[in-house]
């Protein structure tokens, strides 16, 4: 293992298909899905399924920076979902489906609101981007069937 691993968390719908694309980066080292953002202690999958926690399902990627920059990553994360839609991706619906950005280090902040208002302005999405950025909170890893579902 690489001797600087940083953390980036993602919420961008369901956890398995998150983490299928960012297993799929040169420099990401280790993913795990799991839950952040709520405000109930150690939640498992069906609290969270029944919106009562407030947390998002989130993709937690340790990566090397020396390998792959937090932009790249970025730029993952904005490519495998709507960051318009609220709320929902695809068929999946409620808050725990949200499109959020868990900021591990004020750098991470920065790079997070640049590349949120640079897409804005782009022109690419005709609709408001309502991707959070929000402080990483505690993490709660998901069940052991949840882990790398997509292999």
């Amino acid at each position: 293992m690489p001797t600087t691993v940083e953390l980036a968390t993602f919420g961008a719908g369901c956890f398995w298909g998150v983490e299928a694309a960012f297993r799929q980066l040169d420099g990401v080292v280790d993913t795990s899905v799991g839950y952040m953002g709520g405000h109930f202690e150690n939640p498992c999958y069906l609290d969270v399924l029944s919106r009562i926690t407030g947390h998002a399902e989130v993709c937690q990627v340790q990566f090397n920076p020396a390998e792959v920059a937090y932009d790249a990553l970025l730029e993952t994360f904005w490519r495998i979902h709507d960051p318009t839609s609220l709320n929902r991706q695809g068929g999946d619906r409620g808050e725990q489906y949200r499109s959020v950005i868990f900021y591990h280090t004020p750098q991470q902040a920065q790079i997070a609101r640049r590349a949120k208002h640079q897409l804005q302005n782009s022109g690419q999405y005709p609709k408001p981007i309502v991707t959070d950025i929000e402080p990483a909170s505690a993490y709660w890893l998901a069940s052991e069937e949840h882990q790398q579902y997509f292999g």
